[in-house]
């Protein structure tokens, strides 16, 4: 079974998580799949400092990345869009009701919400960063097989 083509990860500010995912996607599958990324609302102009912390952990920069929305998407034609808060899972119905896509929902955890020391904060952001990056190679896995 072929695989999908484009890849729309959504989450609600396009700040943490899905820019995370959408960078691991790129990082295992290489050019052999089209990953984008947005948020269903903007309230940062550039990814949380943590997510790049955490993200440059694993080889991956992510400090280049700048959060765009739904409506800035200038293709929604998507293979396959997934989800990773409610409130983006709800904008993905919206956006796929007419397009033939998947829509996926990971309802993942927003790091933002544990508070505490740098530490603390940090190991939020690796778990999130860990749980994407076993989801995605469970999901796509004979991508993350060949590039391992």
């Amino acid at each position: 079974m072929a695989g999908p083509t484009s890849v729309l990860f959504a989450c609600t500010q396009n700040a943490i998580r899905s820019p995370m995912a959408e960078a691991i996607l790129k990082h295992v599958a290489g050019s052999r799949i089209f990953v984008d990324s947005v948020g269903v609302r903007l309230e940062e102009p550039e990814p949380d400092p943590f997510a790049v912390a955490v993200m440059k952990e694993i080889g991956i920069d992510l400090s280049r990345h700048r959060p765009k929305a739904f409506d800035d998407l200038e293709d929604d034609n998507f293979d396959l869009v997934i989800s990773l808060s409610p409130e983006a899972q709800h904008r993905a119905v919206e956006m796929t009701r007419t397009t033939a896509c998947d829509l996926e929902f990971w309802n993942t955890f927003d790091p933002t919400a544990i508070e505490g020391n740098r530490e603390v904060r940090l190991a939020a952001f690796r778990q999130v960063r860990d749980m994407l990056l076993a989801r995605i190679r469970e999901r796509f896995g004979d991508l993350a097989q060949e590039r391992a």
